[in-house]
């Protein structure tokens, strides 16, 4: 069965989105990137095994495809655009109700209820399933079960308040396997489920 990892960034009280216009993350959408090189490196490598993005319809139509479709042809060489050129070349799929086709190269729109959307996207062919979208997706999924992998990117901010993830429902008990410390200041926090 194919894994899939959600990765979210998250404030150090763990939020995943501000309440109003707050500019906190170290990454967001733009050339400009707070991300350290070695940050950007295990990033790019985490992406060597991922073929499929399994994306909000928020999220898609927001720009996140064509953001990284123009990012693709505009910085081939830099190596935070290596992640831009995987995202270009990974089949897409978009969790919709509302959409019925996909006007996205290498994408296709999926319907109706998500998790049985979702695990009969687990156990077809292929490598990981990489899972972007907001707090709302991200929380669907969690309580769903559907998660198998989180990579929590922890930046070193404090919101007080906002979106969470996990309130619609959690694991009792996750697994660490792996975090690391980056010059930038953000953490990468990997978790699967205990047992």
């Amino acid at each position: 069965m194919r894994k899939l990892i959600l990765q979210m960034q998250m404030s150090v009280d763990g939020f995943v989105g501000a309440d109003g216009d707050h500019h906190w993350q170290l990454w967001e959408w733009g050339d400009d990137s707070a991300w350290d090189e070695e940050l950007k490196q295990d990033f790019n490598a985490v992406f060597t095994t991922v073929d499929t993005i399994l994306l909000s319809r928020k999220m898609a139509q927001e720009g996140y495809l064509t953001h990284w479709g123009n990012a693709a042809r505009k910085y081939p060489k830099d190596r935070f655009y290596a992640f831009a050129q995987r995202i270009v070349e990974a089949q897409k799929v978009v969790a919709s109700d509302k959409l019925e086709a996909s006007p996205w190269e290498r994408t296709r729109v999926v319907g109706g209820d998500l998790p049985p959307e979702v695990n009969a996207l687990k156990q077809g062919e292929g490598g990981t399933i990489a899972v972007f979208g907001g707090a709302g997706f991200a929380s669907a999924l969690i309580a769903a079960g559907l998660v198998d992998e989180f990579q929590l990117f922890i930046n070193p901010a404090v919101l007080g308040s906002g979106r969470r993830i996990f309130d619609k429902g959690g694991f009792a008990r996750l697994k660490l396997i792996g975090s690391k410390a980056y010059a930038s200041g953000m953490v990468v926090s990997r978790y699967a489920l205990a047992g």
